[in-house]
């Protein structure tokens, strides 16, 4: 129930018993549209089906309006994201069972030769592919109504946040609520609906029953944990709350009310400084929301053992850690099937493809977003790489104005590192930064580069290990 102040109420305990029963909301439903893990999912599963993602997203409400007003588009996204937001009252039947569920089931029924799960990331599902195992993630993350909401009012975000959580948790006790109100990464939709990432606490029976299933006798099971870490409020109920986030590309001192950086957030998404009063932090560094619950991680260790499967843990202290790593591996296993490896493209966001990548015989380095930093660490890399003939640049735009953002002319330099061919796509520049473009845009794009023929045969896991240990010192990454 919703009070008159918009509070969540009580949960009614019939409707604890029919979400404990498994008749929840179904799994495409509860996940956020567009979220990192839902579409990293997708496109490892068609890819893994031999199948490009030319059906995965649509334009946002927000590309019909790049030139329009801010005020505008930000009242056009509030409308699109409040359609598939979930309301106050769907939150008590999520059944956080049923959505793993409906994650492994997107995956071809047959045997693997191993599984990655953990953190999202898209570097993890390119190294999927090429692992031919599927990915999984340790979370997902839902968006749900605030009615009355507010950009600006991050303590607010909290009191609605938590009933809602409280409502989420009382069916769903085997799992944390990481709560973000982050206006810099998630602009003025923060004052429309609330961000909540759900951990899982321990490994859930549909996964158990999936890689019993599904892996080979000895198969690997590759952990991938995020190592950022972030300020939050956390009171030890299963919920916990952070003001930004590592996403966003600024720092957690940027979300301080005296920050300028904060002010030009808020002006850019509708709020005003003079309200921003952030809640007290209990705890300074905890993982961020990409990170794995402890609880998880244990768990899946404890199922290997059982079950005489080896565990390798991946720590990625960045995104471009794995990034990088990845895109190296990658060249190396192209030309040991006799292909050039010389064709690179820059992946951002939903902006990727992993089928159409491997069609191609690409290397693909993946940009978390389009955050300065994020775009500074492929051109880092690029800098002390072999020289790419060609380099395709796709950049999502972020549909958000922040002064973490990295600009067109960045992206351009990120294309000319390219020998013969430089090129960043029209389509994903066209109303830069505040524009929305599909997934499917990048499989448009990738459908145009040449094909090379046959699919170089799937990566051994020894060989992909050890490509990613020799990468560790470079790149930080740490392997074990």
């Amino acid at each position: 129930m919703v009070s008159e102040r918009g509070r969540v109420g009580p949960v009614p305990e019939t409707h604890r018993d029919v979400v404990a029963a498994g008749a929840g909301l179904a799994g495409d439903r509860v996940v956020a549209v567009g979220s990192t893990a839902r579409i990293l999912v997708a496109a490892a599963a068609r890819a893994l089906r031999g199948a490009d993602c030319a059906d995965l997203g649509a334009p946002g409400a927000v590309s019909r309006f790049p030139g329009a007003p801010d005020p505008v588009r930000r009242a056009a996204a509030a409308r699109a994201v409040t359609r598939v937001a979930l309301t106050p009252a769907q939150a008590a039947e999520v059944d956080a069972a049923r959505v793993a569920d409906w994650l492994v089931g997107q995956y071809p029924r047959r045997r693997y030769p191993g599984v990655l799960i953990g953190s999202p990331h898209g570097a993890a599902a390119h190294l999927a592919v090429a692992l031919d195992m599927p990915w999984l993630p340790a979370s997902f993350e839902m968006t749900v109504h605030w009615t009355g909401g507010a950009v600006d009012r991050p303590a607010a975000a909290l009191d609605h946040g938590a009933a809602l959580a409280a409502r989420l948790l009382a069916g769903n006790p085997d799992v944390h609520v990481r709560q973000v109100h982050c206006p810099a990464s998630r602009g003025s939709l923060a004052g429309a609906t609330v961000s909540l990432a759900v951990r899982w606490r321990t490994l859930p029976a549909a996964y158990r029953r999936f890689l019993a299933d599904r892996l080979h006798p000895g198969a690997a099971v590759l952990l991938l944990r995020d190592a950022r870490t972030w300020p939050v409020r956390d009171e030890g109920a299963g919920h916990s709350f952070q003001v930004g986030s590592p996403a966003s590309g600024l720092e957690p001192v940027d979300f301080h009310p005296d920050s300028r950086a904060l002010r030009q957030v808020l002006r850019a998404a509708g709020g005003a400084r003079a309200h921003w009063a952030p809640p007290e932090v209990s705890a300074p560094r905890e993982p961020a929301e990409a990170g794995v619950d402890g609880g998880f991680a244990d768990s899946v260790a404890v199922w290997a053992g059982r079950r005489g499967h080896p565990l390798h843990r991946v720590l990625v202290p960045q995104p471009e850690a794995l990034s990088a790593a990845t895109a190296d591996l990658y060249r190396g296993w192209l030309r040991r099937s006799g292909k050039t490896g010389d064709r690179l493209v820059v992946e951002c966001g939903r902006l990727l493809d992993p089928w159409q990548v491997v069609r191609a015989g690409l290397v693909p380095y993946w940009c978390e977003n389009a955050t300065r930093r994020r775009v500074e660490g492929v051109e880092w890399w690029l800098a002390g790489s072999e020289p790419f003939s060609s380099v395709d640049v796709l950049p999502e735009p972020p549909g958000v104005r922040s002064p973490a953002l990295a600009g067109l002319p960045q992206w351009l330099a990120v294309a000319a590192f390219g020998r013969r061919r430089r090129a960043l796509d029209r389509g994903s520049a066209r109303g830069y930064p505040v524009a929305s473009v599909p997934t499917s845009r990048a499989t448009e794009v990738l459908r145009n580069q040449p094909y090379d023929l046959p699919v170089p045969p799937p990566l051994p896991v020894a060989d992909a290990l050890r490509a990613l240990r020799d990468a560790g010192d470079a790149h930080g990454l740490l392997v074990r």
